[in-house]
C-alpha cells in the first residue's frame, strides 16, 4: 500500500486555481520533498491531505483513508508540523505533549520518550515562551509524534533556524524514515531538498512540472555537470527561492 495516493487534484478559491490536476503518490517509508515558489500550492496541497480542505475534484488517500470520507480515521494515522508555531507558551514542554497524548491516547510513557528524542528532556518544565525558536521548532516534532503516526507532514521545519539546530532537525528527520515513517517535506531549502528526499516533486503554479529522485532531475535538467537542485528548480519555475 502506498503511504500517499493523489490522483487528479483539484482545488480552487474563488475562481483561482490553486491546485490544478496533480497526481503523484508516495511510498511507505519514503522521505517526498514537495517544492515550488510561494504560492504554488504547497500549502494547500498539504491542507487537503491533511484533511483540513476539501479538493474541489479529484482524490486523495493517506494511509488508505479517503481525506474527504474518513477524515476522522485519518487523524490518527498523520502528524502535522506547520509553518507557523502553534504551542501552548504558557504551559511546559512536558505538559503541551501531555496534553496531545491524552487527546490521542497515547501511552504516557510516550512523552518522555519524544522528549528525549529531541533533546528536550532536561528543560521539559520550563514554559515554552521561555524557549529558543528551534526548541520551539523541536517540541512541534516531539507533539507530532507522540501518537506514533504513519505519516508526518513537515511544512517548512527549519526555516529561520540557525545551521546547528537545522542539522539536528534534519537528523531527527532521517532517522525517522529509517524507522519507517513516511514524510511529506516542504522546504525552501534546495540543499536540504536533496540530502533528504528520496524523491522530490517541483510544483509551479498549482501544476507538478517535474518529479523524481535528486539526482535523475539534476541529469535530467541540470546544465552543467555540477547542477544543483536549485538549479533545476529555477530552470523548472523560472523563480528565485523567495
Amino acid at each position: 500500500m502506498k503511504a500517499i495516493e493523489v490522483k487528479d487534484l483539484h482545488r480552487y478559491y474563488n475562481g483561482v486555481k490553486a491546485v490544478q490536476g496533480i497526481s503523484f503518490d508516495v511510498n511507505d517509508g519514503e522521505i517526498f520533498g514537495f517544492l515550488g515558489p510561494n504560492g504554488a500550492g504547497k500549502s494547500t496541497t498539504i491542507k487537503v491531505l491533511t484533511g483540513q480542505l476539501r479538493p474541489t475534484s479529484g482524490s486523495a488517500e493517506v494511509v488508505g483513508c479517503d481525506v474527504v470520507e474518513d477524515r476522522q480515521e485519518l487523524k490518527p494515522q498523520i502528524g502535522v508540523v506547520f509553518e507557523y508555531q502553534n504551542l501552548y507558551e504558557r504551559l511546559s514542554a512536558r505538559d503541551n505533549l501531555q496534553f496531545t497524548a491524552r487527546l490521542y491516547g497515547a501511552k504516557k510513557e510516550r512523552v518522555d520518550e519524544m522528549l528525549e528524542l529531541v533533546g528536550l528532556e532536561d528543560r521539559s518544565k520550563e514554559r515554552i515562551q521561555n524557549y529558543s525558536n528551534g526548541m520551539k521548532q523541536r517540541l512541534l516534532i516531539a507533539r507530532a509524534l507522540v501518537h506514533k503516526p504513519k505519516v508526518l507532514f513537515l511544512d517548512e521545519p527549519t526555516r529561520g533556524l540557525d545551521p546547528g539546530v537545522a542539522r539536528e532537525i534534519r537528523s531527527i528527520i532521517a532517522n525517522l524514515a529509517d524507522s519507517g515513517v513516511t514524510v511529506f517535506l516542504t522546504t525552501h531549502y534546495m540543499e536540504e531538498a536533496d540530502r533528504l528526499s528520496d524523491r522530490v516533486a517541483i510544483l509551479h503554479q498549482g501544476e507538478i512540472v517535474a518529479i523524481d529522485t535528486p539526482e535523475a532531475l539534476k541529469e535530467a535538467y541540470g546544465e552543467e555537470d555540477r547542477a544543483t537542485l536549485e538549479d533545476v528548480f529555477i530552470k523548472l519555475t523560472g523563480k528565485d527561492l523567495y
